[in-house]
């Protein structure tokens, strides 16, 4: 799929994050991301290297497994690395909810 922005892009990322079981490893995935960094800064750089590894890792698992589509990063990786930041963020505080209400009925779940 082609888009011309990534604001063109938010919704489409998100349909593909339908279940909420798949947002769930997303954040797990992520929240690995900033252990990792922890850690590097603490104990060794060598984890950062672990970073993206165990994240995308998860976030794929739920994609192939959960969600049974194939990941968004395939086709548009930078965008959905900001995606996945953004949702993050929005489950953090509460605010996903009402991102998913803004989708058509037939994607959001």
């Amino acid at each position: 799929m082609e888009f011309k922005d990534y604001e063109e892009f938010w919704p489409f990322y998100l349909s593909q994050h339908s279940k909420p079981s798949t947002r769930a490893w997303h954040f797990v995935g992520t929240s690995f991301v900033f252990i990792f960094i922890i850690l590097a800064i603490w104990k060794s750089l060598w984890f950062l290297l672990l970073a993206p590894i165990v994240a995308y890792g998860i976030a794929w698992f739920s994609h192939f497994f959960v969600e049974g589509n194939k990941p968004a990063t395939f086709g548009h990786p930078f965008w959905s690395l900001r995606a996945d930041f953004r949702m993050y963020r929005m489950i953090l505080f509460g605010q996903l909810g009402n991102e998913l209400s803004k989708l058509p009925k037939e994607k959001s779940m």
